[in-house]
């Protein structure tokens, strides 16, 4: 179960780093010209809401409709653990591409630096450990 949680982490992960890198050396050759966009005063507090809504809001929500869902089970089968497990790490990490928009409309740098911050709390607060699994596991109540 780890080792596909963590395959399902890297592919969402991984485009999101990869359009980071493309982007820097895309601006950094000036392949592309991007600038701040028409309706700045409203978008930029638009992406940073996004992200914090995408990074902490909807994962925390999930969880509690998860917990309310199973609270009368006894133990929870390692499938619907897994299915869950799945769709927490889609959700969560939607937080860096709402971070490369960011980057991309060139939002100011507050609200940029808010987004940079919730995905990299998304990316490390929602890693697949082995100790986090295993924490899940134990909570819900998982049938081996």
């Amino acid at each position: 179960m780890e080792n596909e949680l963590r395959n399902t982490y890297l592919k969402l992960l991984i485009p999101a780093v990869v359009g980071f890198i493309l982007f820097f050396l895309a601006k950094t050759f000036h392949i592309i010209e991007s600038g701040p966009t028409r309706y700045r005063e409203v978008f930029s507090p638009l992406v940073f809401i996004l992200s914090v809504l995408f990074a902490i809001g909807l994962p925390i929500f999930f969880r509690t409709l998860f917990a309310h869902k199973v609270r009368d089970q006894k133990n929870v089968s390692e499938e619907d653990l897994l299915r869950f497990e799945r769709t927490f790490l889609y959700i969560a990490l939607i937080t860096p591409y709402v971070t490369l928009a960011a980057f991309f409309f060139e939002v100011p740098r507050f609200y940029c630096a808010g987004t940079v911050i919730m995905a990299l709390y998304a990316a490390y607060y929602y890693y697949p450990s082995e100790r986090r699994i295993h924490f899940e596991r134990r909570i819900f109540r998982v049938k081996q």
